[in-house]
């Protein structure tokens, strides 16, 4: 009993040491200037299978950004039009392992 509880507690430190070096990806971690590591998540979105900027995990309850897909000028958080040549950002649509997670919405976009 004792060795089980010493090794949960080693375990504990190991994950919390790994989420501080962020080798484990967090998701919630969108700056309120609707960034993601750099990357602005509005604009021309262009849906890939590879080479993506970043993995995308449609959800239905608390996102971390609330996505309007419009059919021009996406210039507000959250606003994707999509295209299929010179994007300003690639997305990987994923079930598992995701940078940010996204609902689809029909108004108010933008980071929650």
């Amino acid at each position: 009993m004792l060795h089980s509880l010493k090794i949960m507690k080693h375990f504990t430190i190991l994950i919390l040491l790994l989420l501080s070096l962020e080798v484990i990806p967090k998701t919630g971690k969108l700056s309120s200037d609707c960034t993601f590591n750099g990357k602005k998540l509005y604009g021309k979105i262009k849906i890939v299978d590879n080479f993506e900027d970043i993995k995308a995990k449609a959800v239905n309850y608390f996102p971390d950004l609330k996505v309007e897909v419009v059919n021009s000028f996406p210039s507000k958080c959250g606003q994707w039009q999509y295209v299929t040549s010179f994007p300003d950002l690639k997305v990987k649509l994923v079930d598992n392992f995701a940078d940010i997670e996204i609902q689809f919405v029909n108004s108010f976009p933008g980071v929650n």
